[in-house]
């Protein structure tokens, strides 16, 4: 950590049996509640959320899909959300017509802004797809939406200021 934090704070002992039991949690990963909703073929699992440590402003969680299972079209209102690939292959589908895809292996990040229409999907029809699921906020927020996806995505390679498609014309 970085800074020029005091550390030369001192504590008395009230302070100290409130850190105790509001500080850090640790939760296992046996321990995660399965009581949150799912789409069929999904399996989720909240680790971090109001209810269980009192997180005012995240969601988290983990989600496992069998395989070949997807979502249908929705979006999470103004959520941000992040999905971290652990195992097996996303496939992510978003816009207006689901036109737009891309996929996600182990190790990768999915960042999902706030209204933007979107389909999970296991890109693999034999492996399983486990994934990290951070939301910016604790409440659900899912609004199915009613959309007929486009037959042949375009494929959309992720693209910032600083990493651009080697395929783009500069």
């Amino acid at each position: 950590m970085s800074g020029n934090h005091d550390h030369n704070h001192t504590h008395g002992h009230g302070e100290a049996e409130r850190w105790k039991h509001d500080g850090v949690r640790v939760i296992s990963g046996s321990q995660l509640d399965p009581n949150v909703p799912s789409t069929a073929g999904m399996d989720r699992k909240a680790a971090i959320n109001f209810a269980r440590v009192g997180a005012q402003k995240l969601w988290a969680g983990t989600v496992t899909i069998r395989p070949d299972a997807k979502t249908g079209a929705h979006h999470h209102g103004h959520l941000e959300s992040v999905i971290y690939v652990v195992k097996g292959r996303a496939r992510m589908r978003w816009g207006d017509q689901l036109q737009f895809t891309a996929e996600a292996g182990p190790g990768d990040f999915i960042f999902v802004p706030p209204y933007v229409p979107h389909q999970e999907i296991n890109a693999s029809r034999d492996e399983v797809l486990e994934c990290v699921l951070v939301r910016s906020d604790g409440e659900a927020v899912a609004i199915n939406l009613d959309i007929e996806p486009v037959e042949k995505p375009e494929t959309v390679l992720w693209v910032d200021p600083v990493h651009r498609d080697p395929a783009e014309n500069k």
